[in-house]
């Protein structure tokens, strides 16, 4: 008790509080500009935290984590283009349902998702870190080759009305995957001799390019809006915060099952927000009576995407204080923050530093409070965005494009890849090929590869596949996903058949 007090005294102090109120800003404002990641944001963050007390300067980058993650939502709610990668699936609903006249409610909707899905997966973290993170450190490549197996079934359920062109898209992802270096021998393969691909393609190059310059490619065709100021998504920006939050809370089967999902995803080492708000989308739409409506605007579809990619947050520290293994990228630069400072990390940080780790349980909670507290400060600001006219927003955020993708690596390099691969995005879109399947393939291919090779080299018998339980769990569960959707495209086949006879 004398350790949760102590640790709750230093987060609740109010300079703590301050430095993290800053740092909820710099997590949603890095966010929201596509291809500032919040890793970056961590990264500029660790250096300042180096004065501070060990969980003074841990509290400031879960603030700037957490608000990083709610972050992405904002350019995938009025822009159509996902911040982050966690944010892809938010896209799919949040953004139709601003461009039918909604953006407060679409971005009112995310942020209380969010701020539920981060406060259930803290407490989570708090009842059932030590049991989980033992679950998630046994689990081997057989088991991760399998879960992503069956995260790539997803792909049947963002198709749209085409399976043919939905798989075409999903196998273009998959081959994109495969350029680059070997990640097992250490050998380049399909760069074709050109030294820009010899590293391979970087994933948020070819996210902006596919989703942000194929979008705003869409916008400059449009000439007429341009030259008459159209504005990029129309609608009033009043909404009701209250009304909103009592919407999300009228669905809790929704929200606890995405947040779940966010946590036991974040749980896994390598795994994080872009796979989970996926899962969670998904799973949604198939639990939903009305999965039809996914797609066009449903309130289902942003509650599942952000309370699944905020519960992540969560998730990923459960191996991390448990048993010092980072979970993703973010979770590592807080682990290395901690080194610095010269605190023990692994199975004894717990006994050695429980004041720490106790801040850190509040730190989450408070972190939640800060993002959802900024957000509804923040939202008249946001929500002006959809005022602003399209010959303005257009090259505002193409620049904000560009300079995201140069600081991604400094290579001059990727831009001609953004240019190439936005163009290649244009044509999908224009012949009408969904363009999240090849996003998902890309995000799950290298993934995969890099597991089932590892597994086959561990021992080399496809037969462990099916004998590990966990790993038969996840097959299964990929075949029944399949069977489902292969199901529903053959119910509505003779329906479109059908109305094609009348016409």
């Amino acid at each position: 008790m004398d350790a949760f007090l102590l640790g709750a005294s230093e987060v609740l102090s109010f300079s703590t509080l301050i430095m993290m109120f800053f740092g909820a800003i710099a997590g949603i404002i890095a966010a929201a500009i596509p291809g500032f990641t919040v890793t970056m944001a961590i990264v500029l963050t660790l250096p300042l935290t180096f004065a501070l007390p060990p969980l003074q300067g841990v509290s400031v980058m879960l603030s700037v984590y957490v608000g990083g993650y709610t972050g992405g939502l904002i350019s995938a709610a009025l822009l159509g283009i996902p911040g982050t990668p966690s944010a892809l699936a938010t896209t799919f609903d949040a953004y139709p349902m601003a461009r039918k006249g909604e953006p407060g409610r679409a971005l009112s909707l995310g942020v209380w998702a969010s701020f539920f899905g981060t406060l259930i997966s803290t407490v989570v973290l708090i009842v059932a870190a030590p049991p989980l993170a033992v679950f998630a450190v046994r689990l081997g490549p057989w088991e991760y080759f399998s879960l992503i197996v069956f995260a790539l079934t997803i792909v049947a359920s963002l198709v749209g009305h085409s399976l043919q062109r939905g798989l075409i898209s999903a196998l273009i992802g998959l081959a994109i995957a495969a350029i680059g270096t070997d990640p097992m021998m250490g050998r380049p393969r399909f760069d074709m001799g050109i030294d820009a691909l010899r590293a391979g393609l970087p994933f948020l190059v070819v996210l902006i390019g596919i989703y942000a310059i194929s979008q705003l490619a869409s916008e400059v065709e449009d000439t007429k809006s341009l030259k008459t100021g159209e504005k990029l998504v129309k609608g009033e920006i009043s909404f009701n915060n209250l009304a909103v939050m009592r919407e999300v809370l009228m669905r809790p089967v929704n929200l606890i099952r995405s947040s779940l999902i966010g946590v036991a995803i974040g749980a896994l080492p390598g795994a994080g927000g872009s796979i989970s708000n996926l899962i969670a989308y998904d799973q949604a739409k198939r639990a939903s009576k009305t999965p039809e409506e996914f797609g066009k605007g449903t309130p289902e579809g942003v509650i599942a995407s952000e309370a699944g990619n905020s519960a992540t947050a969560g998730g990923g520290l459960i191996p991390m204080i448990s048993l010092g293994i980072p979970g993703s990228a973010v979770d590592a630069i807080l682990l290395a923050a901690l080194m610095v400072h010269g605190i023990s990390i692994g199975p004894r940080l717990i006994m050695d530093n429980p004041d720490l780790v106790y801040g850190m349980f509040i730190a989450m909670a408070v972190s939640s409070l800060m993002m959802l507290l900024v957000c509804v400060v923040s939202m008249r600001a946001f929500l002006r965005v959809a005022e602003v006219p399209k010959w303005v927003i257009v090259p505002t955020v193409l620049v904000c494009c560009i300079v995201g993708t140069f600081a991604l690596n400094n290579r001059v390099s990727d831009l001609s890849l953004l240019v190439a691969i936005g163009i290649f995005g244009y044509a999908m879109k224009a012949l009408d090929y969904p363009l999240a399947p090849l996003v998902l393939a890309v995000i799950l291919g290298p993934i995969a590869e890099t597991n089932l090779r590892r597994a086959l080299m561990t021992q080399n018998d496809w037969t462990l596949f099916l004998t590990r339980p966990v790993s038969l769990i996840f097959l299964v569960a990929a075949l029944l996903s399949i069977a489902w959707a292969v199901r529903g495209f053959m119910k509505n086949r003779p329906e479109t058949t059908n109305s094609k006879d009348q016409t």
